[in-house]
């Protein structure tokens, strides 16, 4: 059977004492629980913390890295997937998954978020939910929606959460309509 594969995209900072930390972490294991599987760059932060919450309850776990970066992946990975540079791994996180969930982060979220916004705003991609949380995204997704209007472009495409409850309730409304 075919699983739904959520990538999940945030910092490589926040360490298991941080509210984004936990919160990728409860993510992680509500997916799991719900039957999706989890992507994620593979190292440390919001993509070890998903990856620990789904992998300890038995979920699957793709970790998509790059050499250049130094570091070693993150132990919770099922499967590796290794890129030759930064644009290939972009391109791999965003075509393995069914729906996106974004954490806060830096200029890399921030240019994958933009990546999936761009796919589904000039319909180059099936419709897919795509999900920020945490609050650090909800100026910016407010000013780009206001943007988008002007330019009578779609302004539903990101949904806004302020948890990980939210993310899986809109994942599991996305993907298992009543």
């Amino acid at each position: 059977m075919h699983k739904k594969v959520i990538t999940v995209f945030g910092s490589s900072r926040p360490t298991p004492a941080d509210k984004d930390y936990i919160s990728a972490y409860k993510l992680g294991k509500g997916l799991a629980n719900a039957g999706f599987d989890i992507c994620s760059g593979g190292y440390f932060g919001i993509m070890e913390a998903v990856s620990k919450g789904a992998f300890t309850n038995g979920g699957r776990t793709i970790g998509v890295t790059l050499p250049v970066f130094g570091s070693k992946p993150n132990e919770y990975l099922t499967e590796e997937i290794g890129c030759l540079n930064l644009f290939e791994r972009v391109e791999k996180l965003i075509s393995l998954a069914e729906g996106y969930v974004i954490y806060p982060g830096g200029t890399g979220t921030l240019v994958e978020l933009a990546f999936v916004w761009e796919l589904l705003n000039k319909g180059l991609m099936n419709n897919k939910p795509v999900i920020v949380t945490g609050g650090f995204w909800d100026k910016f997704v407010g000013y780009m929606n206001e943007r988008m209007e002007l330019e009578n472009n779609n302004t539903d495409i990101i949904t806004i959460c302020t948890d990980e409850n939210g993310v899986l309730d809109t994942l599991n409304e996305f993907f298992f309509p009543a």
